[in-house]
C-alpha cells in the first residue's frame, strides 16, 4: 500500500500580512481535506515568521506572530535570525510560551551549553498509517549576534550529523527545516543522502517544483507569503521506502480572496499600535526628516548616537528617518513608525587613515538614490550618508575640529547593516562591538529621555 504524505511551507514572512488570510485558509482547509481522505498533512514554518519593522510584531514582541501560527494550526517551526537575534535572551525565550506546536532548532543552545526550555533540537511526526517522519532544523550562524544575546550557535552540520544518527535508527522519513540558505542547502543535500526533503529558506529562493540533489528533494516559497509550499511523498508501507516525492508552488495572489483581508489587516495594526502609546519622552521642537541633505534631524541623532556608543564621531544615513520627529508628547509608536528598522548600533575602530577613506567614500554620489531592501533597513532609499562630527580638509583627517593622524585609532559608532562589507568592506575585518539587542530607534529613545531631563 501506497500512503501519500503531505507537507505545507512557509518562511520568510517577515510579518508581511497581506497574504496571511489566504494562506490560514489553504493550509487549515487542506488539513481537514486531507484527513477526510485518510491522508496525513502537516504544515511547518521554516523562520523569519517575525519582523519588528512591523507595528503588530513590535507591539506584541512576536507573540502575535505566534498566535496567528496556532490558529492556522502548525505543526512545527524553527526560528530564522530575526527570531534569533532582534530579540533579547529573555525575549526569545518567551516568545514561544503558548505555542501549540513543536519549535524545532538544531543548533542552538544557552552559553553553558544546556538546551532551552522553549525549543527541541529533533522531533518525530507520526503519520495516521503510523510511518515515522524524523525533523530536524537548522538556522543560520550569526555567531557574534548570538553570543551578545546569551546564546551559543553551533556548527550546523556538526549537529545535523549527530541528529541523522539518532534519526535514522528511529524513523522512515527525515526532512529537514533549513534556515541556511540556498548554497548550505545545496552542500547539505550532496553532504547527507539521508535526508529525504529539504525546506529551504533565507536566502529567499523559489523552486516552484522542487530541485533533486543527490537523493534530496529541495523545496523553497520564497519570500513574504508569496507562496506557500506544497510537498507529497509517496511511502511504499510494506517496502518501508519512498516511491515519489514532488514539490509545487501556490502563488497567493491566485488563491481566492477571503472576507474580510482589509479588516484583519487594519485589525493587526489597532492591536500593535494600541500596545505602544505609551509616552516615551517629550520634545519641545519639531525636526523634519531630510533624505538628501543634513538636518536637525540628522544633528539628533548623531548625538544620540554617539551619545549611546560612547564615540566621538558617527556615520549613518538619511534614509534611515522615515517620518518626522514633531514637537510633542512623543510616544513608542511615532518612534518606531519613524525608525521601523531591526539594525542595531555598532563601534568600529579604525585608524586615521582608514577613517579618512571612509568619509571619501561616504561622497559616492550615486548612494543617496540607491533603493535597497534588506540587511534590517525598511525604508525607501538610502539617503545621504551622514559623517557626524568628522570630515576631511586637504586631505587631513578632522574629528571634532581636531586633526587625526593616520595611525591614530578612532572609534566610530554605527548601525550593523554597514558592516556586512557591501558599503564599506573595510568594516566587515575591522574590530567591532554590537549593541544587541538595543535598535537604533532604542538609541533615539534613551537620549531623547535624557534631554527631556535637562
Amino acid at each position: 500500500m501506497i500512503e501519500t504524505i503531505h507537507f505545507y511551507h512557509t518562511n520568510d514572512l517577515h510579518s508581511h500580512f497581506q497574504h496571511w488570510p489566504r494562506i490560514h485558509e489553504l493550509v487549515t482547509t487542506r488539513k481537514k481535506w486531507h484527513l477526510e481522505e485518510g491522508e496525513s498533512s502537516f504544515t511547518l514554518d521554516l523562520g523569519d515568521h517575525i519582523d519588528r519593522s512591523h507595528i503588530f510584531t513590535e507591539g506584541t514582541l512576536g507573540k502575535g506572530n505566534v498566535d496567528l501560527l496556532n490558529k492556522a494550526q502548525y505543526d512545527v517551526a524553527t526560528i530564522g535570525n530575526n527570531e534569533g537575534i532582534t530579540l533579547s535572551h529573555n525575549e526569545l525565550e518567551n516568545l514561544y510560551l503558548h505555542a501549540q506546536f513543536d519549535v524545532v532548532v538544531g543548533n542552538l543552545i544557552e552559553q553553558d551549553g544546556k538546551l532551552p526550555k522553549w525549543l527541541i533540537p529533533t522531533t518525530i511526526l507520526t503519520t495516521i498509517y503510523g510511518t515515522k517522519i524524523g525533523v530536524t532544523a537548522l538556522t543560520a550562524e550569526y555567531t557574534l549576534f548570538y553570543s551578545q544575546l546569551g546564546w551559543q550557535v553551533t556548527e550546523a552540520f556538526d549537529a545535523l550529523s549527530n541528529q541523522l544518527m539518532e534519526l535514522k535508527k528511529k524513523t522512515d522519513i527525515i526532512i529537514c527545516m533549513s534556515h541556511l540558505g540556498i548554497n548550505e542547502d545545496e552542500i547539505m543535500a550532496e553532504k547527507f543522502p539521508d535526508i529525504d526533503v529539504i525546506f529551504g529558506a533565507h536566502t529567499h529562493h523559489i523552486f516552484h517544483e522542487g530541485k533533486l540533489i543527490n537523493n534530496s528533494l529541495l523545496a523553497a516559497a520564497g519570500k513574504y507569503g508569496y507562496y506557500v509550499g506544497h510537498v507529497t511523498v509517496d511511502f511504499d508501507l510494506e517496502a518501508k521506502l519512498i516511491v515519489k516525492k514532488q514539490a509545487h508552488l501556490y502563488d497567493t495572489n491566485e488563491l481566492k480572496e477571503c472576507a474580510n483581508e482589509d479588516e484583519f489587516l487594519e485589525e493587526l495594526a489597532i492591536i500593535g499600535k494600541a500596545n505602544l502609546m505609551e509616552t516615551a519622552f517629550i520634545h519641545n521642537e519639531t525636526f523634519k526628516k531630510e533624505w538628501f541633505k543634513e538636518s536637525a534631524l540628522s544633528t539628533y541623532f548623531g548625538k544620540a548616537l554617539t551619545a549611546f556608543c560612547q564615540t566621538d564621531c558617527a556615520l549613518f544615513n538619511a534614509g534611515l528617518f522615515l517620518s518626522d520627529l514633531k514637537e510633542q508628547e512623543v510616544s513608542y509608536f511615532d518612534i518606531h513608525k519613524m525608525m521601523p528598522h531591526p539594525i542595531n548600533p555598532c563601534v568600529i575602530e579604525l585608524t586615521g587613515e582608514e577613517l579618512k577613506d571612509i568619509y571619501l567614500l561616504s561622497l559616492n554620489e550615486s548612494w543617496p538614490n540607491l533603493e535597497i531592501k534588506g540587511l534590517g533597513f525598511r525604508g525607501v532609499v538610502m539617503g545621504k550618508m551622514i559623517t557626524h562630527q568628522f570630515t576631511v580638509v586637504d586631505q587631513i583627517l578632522f574629528v571634532q575640529n581636531r586633526r587625526i593622524e593616520p595611525t591614530e585609532i578612532v572609534r566610530l559608532a554605527t548601525i550593523d547593516m554597514f558592516t556586512f562589507g557591501y558599503f564599506y568592506p573595510i568594516f566587515k575585518e575591522s574590530p567591532k562591538t554590537y549593541f544587541m539587542s538595543d535598535f537604533i530607534r532604542d538609541v533615539l529613545i534613551v537620549y531623547g529621555q535624557k534631554q527631556q531631563l535637562i
